[in-house]
């Protein structure tokens, strides 16, 4: 009996003593880690008549447009888009709502340079995970309500901005995020 309590004093007092010289405080803020991006080596540039791996009508269906034309493709896409305004067509209805779409992938771009960006312009910086990959969307009305998606893709960034002219009460952050979305999901 007596072994048995200097066994246990013994395995008391190593305990104590390993426990007070593992405990440490650390200073500082805790930070989001950042993971690597998915498919580092992936291009998301425009090819075979797609910007952001996309065609023009899967944008055109997922942003519920009646028209879409694209006059400009190559390291940047614009798109213009017509939506029905939700009304009954007819004497007096408000016009089709025009939508301002624009893709862009910086082959060498960094997150941290776009958002801050973003936030010089006033922009309203939310940050998000989108697919598996670091981004945030970036609300700014100017001459309409305007928002950005942008993500770590690839060996840079790579970002969709949605406009709606003249509506401040659409929520263009939305259609945004669905086309980042659709970019970053979709095969090659």
């Amino acid at each position: 009996m007596r072994w048995r309590v200097k066994a246990v004093a013994i395995a008391a007092v190593t305990a104590v003593v390993t426990g007070a010289g593992c405990a440490q405080t650390v200073n500082g803020t805790a930070q989001r880690a950042h993971p690597a991006v998915p498919d580092p080596q992936r291009s998301y540039g425009y090819v075979d008549n797609r910007c952001g791996l996309l065609e023009d009508s899967s944008i055109q269906e997922m942003l519920g447009a009646e028209n879409v034309v694209r006059p400009y493709s190559g390291a940047v896409c614009q798109y213009v888009l017509e939506r029905d305004s939700g009304r009954d067509a007819g004497a007096g209805s408000p016009p089709a709502i025009t939508v301002d779409v624009v893709f862009s992938w910086f082959e060498a771009g960094s997150l941290d340079r776009e958002r801050t960006l973003a936030q010089q312009r006033g922009a309203r910086v939310t940050e998000k995970d989108v697919e598996r990959h670091e981004a945030f969307l970036a609300r700014r009305d100017t001459n309409g309500a305007g928002c950005s998606a942008t993500a770590a893709a690839g060996t840079g960034v790579l970002s969709w901005w949605v406009q709606t002219r003249g509506n401040t009460d659409a929520d263009p952050c939305k259609d945004a995020e669905k086309l980042l979305a659709a970019t970053l999901s979709s095969d090659l």
